[in-house]
């Protein structure tokens, strides 16, 4: 008899799969399979690209003819309707697994709990709950977009020991080694769309691209209240390599939209909100075209509105081992701030990284 500990086991494996289809699989979530039989995994499988065979597929397809009597680890419920692909659950079914290990119950009201009633329908033993925590850990953006319709927000931002992000002069390049910033293309290419604000692009006249060979261009978002983004920048001179959003009030001059529409760009328009994009109506457009996760690089205006609106899902500080000084210098989150430091917003689930000199710090705000 397999026991808790064993199933644990496998599962852990199914999601260490599933983690390599980040950035390739998105609007759907990461999945990874482990068939076992006679304590022996006989196949295994993860999600590969979105609109491809789904890690169940992969695993039965390996597993061949020793699937009958198998227990099939899945790191989400299978899907039970017509996508861009065919049922899981029938697969499974014809495959003779007679055992599936779920962690958690897939959140798309589509399939969510009708894999699970078709399993149990047709015989098939199903344990449901085994590492659920690390599971909706992983899927953390997909579970955000199927039940509240809103990309998943992680903000970041490299800073001097003593918490500067520019000099006073607006300097920014390089705060952090190229390890570090490697590591930032990394996260670029496994996310839907990078956001930055205006005056990041008139400072740095970045490019916001996944310099990583191979590696996925994300979609490039603009916070430009006005539609002023320069139609010189590096941005507007690469639009060929990905996607421009530039996200305006409904008040912005309407020849300047004209104009960044001409040019390929695609017009996001919110309410003005004080004079600024209204970020409620912003994530809530990204949602529906199902941008998964949005990786917001700046700048400080940006950082502290979501930081003081409660969009950020998580957030990524690198430290370098540089000391900027001066009192006019950038600092990454700015606003009326606390009065005690009993109210700091704390994180959780920290994890630290070293990159050459430099550590980056990730977590979740407790808010």
């Amino acid at each position: 008899m397999v026991t808790p500990d064993i199933d644990e086991k496998y599962m852990a494996l199914a999601l260490e799969l599933a983690e390599k289809g980040r950035g390739n699989v998105e609007p759907n979530p990461m999945v990874g399979a482990v068939l076992v039989k006679n304590s022996e995994i006989i196949g295994t499988g993860y999600h590969q690209a979105f609109g491809e065979a789904h890690a169940e597929i992969h695993a039965i397809h390996d597993g061949g003819k020793n699937c009958k009597g198998a227990t099939l680890y899945v790191s989400i419920e299978p899907c039970a309707h017509y996508g861009k692909t065919a049922p899981c659950v029938d697969a499974i079914v014809k495959a003779g697994i007679t055992k599936v290990v779920i962690p958690v119950i897939d959140p798309n009201p589509i399939t969510s709990g009708k894999g699970i009633q078709k399993l149990k329908e047709i015989g098939i033993e199903v344990r449901l709950g085994v590492m659920e925590t690390q599971a909706k850990k992983l899927n953390a953006p997909f579970f955000k977009l199927m039940q509240r319709g809103l990309p998943y927000v992680i903000v970041k931002w490299a800073m001097s020991l003593d918490g500067k992000i520019a000099t006073h002069g607006g300097d920014s390049r390089w705060i952090t080694s190229e390890e570090s910033r490697a590591y930032v293309h990394k996260i670029r290419g496994q996310v839907d769309g990078v956001l930055v604000g205006i005056n990041t692009v008139v400072r740095d006249d970045p490019l916001l691209t996944c310099r990583l060979e191979g590696g996925r261009n994300p979609r490039r978002i603009i916070v430009d209240s006005n539609a002023a983004l320069p139609l010189h920048s590096q941005l507007i001179k690469t639009i060929g390599e990905s996607e421009i959003m530039v996200a305006v009030t409904k008040n912005a001059p309407q020849e300047r939209i004209e104009n960044l529409k001409q040019l390929g760009c695609k017009i996001i328009q919110t309410k003005d909100a004080g004079g600024r994009v209204d970020f409620h109506e912003l994530f809530r457009h990204l949602g529906e075209m199902k941008l998964t996760n949005i990786l917001v690089e700046g700048g400080g205006g940006i950082i502290t509105s979501l930081i003081e609106g409660h969009f950020a899902d998580k957030i990524i500080v690198f430290i370098a081992p540089i000391i900027i000084g001066g009192e006019g210098a950038m600092s990454p989150v700015l606003g009326k701030g606390i009065d005690m430091m009993g109210k700091a917003l704390k994180m959780s689930e920290i994890n630290i990284k070293r990159f050459l000199h430099d550590i980056a710090i990730e977590g979740v705000p407790e808010y």
